[in-house]
C-alpha cells in the first residue's frame, strides 16, 4: 500500500477559501475512492495561500473485484420442455455478456429464475486515479471562481502546478493546460525554485526545507508563538483574536512576526476603532498592557524572514499611520455632530424600498419599545430610556467612522452616546440592540437593550411580512429567521411575560395601509412563523419531537411558558405509567372530537349527577373535583410539572370509567352528560399540552 498525494498549486488563494476548499476536496476524494472500490487509510489535508494538498495513507494498489448477480427471465421461459435454452435465455446471456452455459438457476419467493453471476475485476489504482483526480480538482467549490487565458476551466485563482503521486510514481493527467507531475514550488521569496518530490511521503519535509510550512495546524502554532513573542518584546500581551489568527495563518507560508508602534496621541480614538483599523485593513494584532489597556503598538505577521526587521516594521508603521490618521479625523468630525442631527440624516438612509427610511424605522422601534416596556411592567424611567435608545440606535450609520468601518455599527453608537452623556443604559442598549448577531451569540445584557433589540427585530419581521417579503424555502434575504430566533432567545432569557400575538399585532399596526384588512391574517402568519422557529429550537435542545408538538400546538404565545411546559411534560414522561395515561387522555379528546360537541366545545355542558348510571361516573367526577383547584393554581403560577403529576392521579378513575360505561349511550341525555364529564377532564390539560400529539 502506498501514499497518495494531490497538490494543486495556484496563485494566491484568499485566506477564507482555503479550509472550506480542503474540506470539499477531502469529502470528494473519500466519496470517489469509495465508489471506485479503492480502499485507503486516513486522509490529511495541507494548505497555504499557494497550494491545496491532500495526502491519503495506505491506498491499495488495485480496486476491489466486485461480484454481481443479475436476475433474468423465469427458468420456465428460459428453457423449453426439453431443457433447451430459448431465445429469451440467449438474449439474456448476450445482454449481460455471459456464455449461455454459465447461466444459473435460482429459486426465489416468486419461483425459479435464471441468473448470471459476473465478477468485475479491479483495475490498477493508478489507472483509475488518472480519470478520477481531474474531476476532483475541477469540482472544488469557491465563493467566487475565475477563468484565465483562453481555457474553459475555472478555479479560485489560476492553476500553475499539479503534483499527483502514488508512492513514488506520478499519476499522469491534465487540467486545462497544466500537466500533473512531481514538481511543487518552494517559498515565493526564500526558495522560489521547483521542489522535486521523489515520494508522496516526502511532501511536508521537502516543502519545509524550501521554507514552506504546509501543515495548517503547525503554521497556526507558529503564528501564535511569534505574535506572543513579539508582544512580550513590546512590553505587553497580544489582544486575543482567534479569528484573526486563523486568517493570518492562511495568508502566509512561513510566519515571522514584527513589532511596530504608533503615536500615543492616536489613543484618544476609541480602542474599537484602532483595533478595527489594524485588524480589518492590515491584519495586525493589537497589543494590551497588564490592565488590558491598549498600547501604542501592534504585531504584523510577515511571510518572509528578512535581515533588517526594523526596516520592515518601519514600513508597517507608515501604512498604519495613514489609516489611524483617517480614523482620528473621522472620529473628531463625528464628535461635532449631535445625535439628534444624525437622527434627521437617517431620512436619507433607506431601510427598504416599500418600508421607508431608517428614520421612520427608528420611530417605529421607539413605539414598539415603549409598548414592550409597558407590557413588562417597566417604570417611567425604563420607558424613557427605551424610547431614547430606540431613537438613537441607528444614528451611527451616518457617522463617518461607521461609513469607513461598517463592522463598528452599534459600537460607535454606544461610544457617541456615552460621550454625549446619554442617561442610564441608553449607550449600552444602542450597541446591544443588534444582538444576537449569530447563532449562539451574546444576548443583550441590559433590559433596555433587550427591549430595543426585540423591537428592532419585530419591526423588520412585521414590515417584511406586510409587503410580501417573508422567507421562502432557503431564501431569506432579510435574515428574518435569524431575527425571529433572536427575539425568542431574548424573551426566554429575560423571562418576559409578554404576549407574542399582541406584540405582533402592535408591530403590524404601525404599517398602516399596508396591513389594512389583513391584520388578523398577517398576525397568524407571523405567529406560525415564530412557532416553527420555536419547534426547531426545542428539538435542537434535545426535547422529544412529539412533546414539542404537544406543547407548541396548544400555544407559544408566552415563550418562557412554552419551555416550562415542555420541560414538565418531559419530566412526567419518565414515569412508568405515562404512556397509558397519555393513551387514556388521547381517547378522551378523540371521543369529544368525534361527537356532536366537536363544533361547540366552547360552551360547557351542564353536568347532572342524577343522570349517572354507574358508580365509576361518580368516582371520576369526585377525582376530578379533588384535583381541579390545585391544578388550576399550579398552572396559574407555572408549576406545570406539579400540575401534570396531579392530573396523572386521574388515570385509574378514567380507566374505570371507560371500562364501566359506554360514553356514546343511546339515551341522548346520558350521552351528553358523559361528554360533559369528559369535557371537564380536558379543561385540566388543554392549557398545558395536546395529548393527541404524544406517540403512544
Amino acid at each position: 500500500m502506498e501514499k497518495l498525494l494531490l497538490e494543486i498549486g495556484a496563485e494566491e488563494i484568499p485566506a477564507g477559501y482555503i479550509v472550506p476548499a480542503l474540506q470539499a476536496i477531502q469529502k470528494s476524494l473519500t466519496e470517489k475512492l469509495s465508489a471506485a472500490r479503492i480502499d485507503h487509510g486516513p486522509i490529511r489535508t495541507y494548505g497555504t495561500p499557494r497550494r491545496l494538498s491532500v495526502i491519503i495513507d495506505d491506498v491499495v494498489p488495485k480496486q476491489r473485484s466486485e461480484a454481481t448477480e443479475i436476475m433474468g427471465p423465469p427458468a420456465r421461459v428460459g428453457f423449453d420442455a426439453n431443457g433447451q435454452p430459448t431465445v429469451a435465455a440467449q438474449k439474456f446471456a448476450e445482454k449481460v455478456g455471459v456464455p449461455l452455459n454459465r447461466l444459473k438457476r435460482k429459486v426465489t419467493e416468486k419461483g425459479e429464475y435464471l441468473v448470471a453471476r459476473k465478477t468485475e475485476r479491479g483495475l490498477a489504482t493508478r489507472t483509475v486515479l488518472k480519470a478520477l483526480l481531474p474531476e476532483v480538482v475541477l469540482a472544488v467549490p469557491f465563493p467566487k471562481s475565475m477563468r484565465w487565458a483562453d481555457l474553459d476551466i475555472s478555479f479560485a485563482r489560476p492553476i500553475h502546478t499539479i503534483v499527483a503521486l502514488l508512492g513514488d510514481k506520478t499519476i499522469p493527467f491534465a487540467v486545462g493546460n497544466v500537466k500533473s507531475g512531481r514538481n511543487s514550488c518552494g517559498h515565493v521569496f526564500m526558495a522560489p525554485g521547483k521542489v522535486k518530490l521523489r515520494h508522496a511521503g516526502d511532501y511536508a519535509d521537502s516543502l519545509e526545507k524550501a521554507h514552506v510550512i504546509a501543515d495548517i495546524g503547525t503554521r497556526r502554532q507558529m503564528v501564535v508563538a511569534e505574535v506572543t513573542r513579539a508582544a512580550a518584546e513590546a512590553g505587553g500581551r497580544v489582544l486575543e483574536d482567534e479569528e484573526l489568527v486563523d486568517i493570518v495563518t492562511n495568508l502566509v507560508e512561513n510566519p515571522v512576526a514584527t513589532t511596530g508602534r504608533f503615536e500615543t496621541d492616536f489613543l484618544e480614538v476609541p480602542r474599537e476603532v484602532l483595533i478595527t483599523a489594524m485588524r480589518e485593513h492590515q491584519k495586525y494584532f493589537a497589543v494590551v498592557d497588564k490592565a488590558g489597556q491598549l498600547m501604542p503598538a501592534f504585531i504584523a505577521v510577515n511571510n518572509t524572514r528578512t535581515r533588517d526587521l526594523a526596516l520592515v516594521a518601519n514600513g508597517h508603521e507608515r501604512v498604519l499611520r495613514a489609516r489611524l490618521s483617517d480614523a482620528q479625523f473621522f472620529y473628531r468630525a463625528d464628535l461635532n455632530v449631535s445625535a439628534d442631527e444624525r437622527f434627521e440624516k437617517l431620512s436619507g438612509v433607506l431601510f427598504q424600498a416599500e418600508l421607508g427610511s431608517m428614520r421612520a424605522k427608528s420611530r417605529r422601534i421607539a413605539a414598539l419599545g415603549r409598548y414592550i416596556a409597558e407590557a413588562v411592567g417597566g417604570d417611567a424611567a425604563l420607558q424613557q430610556q427605551v424610547e431614547r435608545a430606540a431613537r438613537l440606535c441607528k444614528t451611527d450609520l451616518v457617522s463617518q467612522v461607521v461609513v469607513e468601518f461598517p463592522k463598528l455599527q452599534g459600537v460607535m453608537g454606544r461610544v457617541y452616546a456615552k460621550v454625549a452623556g446619554e442617561p442610564g443604559d441608553v449607550p449600552a442598549a444602542i450597541e446591544e440592540h443588534y444582538r444576537p448577531t449569530r447563532s449562539g451569540g451574546a444576548l443583550p445584557e441590559t433590559l433596555t437593550g433587550a427591549i430595543v433589540s426585540i423591537a428592532d427585530k419585530m419591526d423588520s419581521i412585521c414590515g417584511c411580512f406586510s409587503v410580501g417579503l417573508e422567507p421562502t424555502g432557503a431564501a431569506d434575504p432579510y435574515a428574518l429567521r435569524r431575527q425571529a430566533i433572536g427575539v425568542v432567545q431574548i424573551i426566554r432569557s429575560t423571562k418576559m411575560t409578554l404576549s407574542l400575538k399582541a406584540l405582533i399585532r402592535f408591530g403590524l399596526s404601525q404599517f398602516g395601509d399596508k396591513t389594512e384588512g389583513r391584520l388578523a391574517e398577517l398576525t397568524e402568519a407571523i405567529y406560525v412563523f415564530f412557532k416553527r422557529r420555536i419547534d426547531r429550537i426545542l428539538a435542537d435542545e434535545g426535547f422529544a419531537k412529539d412533546s414539542v408538538a404537544a406543547v407548541t400546538s396548544v400555544s407559544v404565545d408566552h415563550i418562557p411558558d412554552a419551555w416550562q411546559r415542555v420541560e414538565a411534560l418531559e419530566q412526567v414522561r419518565s414515569d412508568a405509567d405515562f404512556e397509558m395515561l397519555a393513551a387514556a387522555f388521547k381517547r378522551v379528546v378523540n371521543i369529544l372530537k368525534k361527537s356532536e360537541r366537536a363544533d361547540n366545545m366552547g360552551d360547557v355542558l351542564p353536568l347532572d349527577q342524577g343522570l349517572f348510571e354507574k358508580s365509576c361516573e361518580t368516582q371520576l367526577l369526585q377525582a376530578y373535583e379533588g384535583v381541579r383547584e390545585s391544578v388550576a393554581a399550579q398552572v396559574q403560577r407555572g408549576a406545570y410539572d406539579a400540575a401534570l403529576h396531579h392530573i396523572a392521579t386521574l388515570k385509574q378513575p378514567v380507566d374505570a370509567f371507560f371500562d364501566g360505561v359506554m360514553v356514546m349511550a343511546e339515551d341522548p341525555a346520558v350521552r351528553a352528560n358523559r361528554l360533559a364529564l369528559l369535557e371537564r377532564l380536558t379543561e385540566l390539560f388543554t392549557d398545558i399540552a395536546d395529548f393527541t400529539k404524544i406517540a403512544t
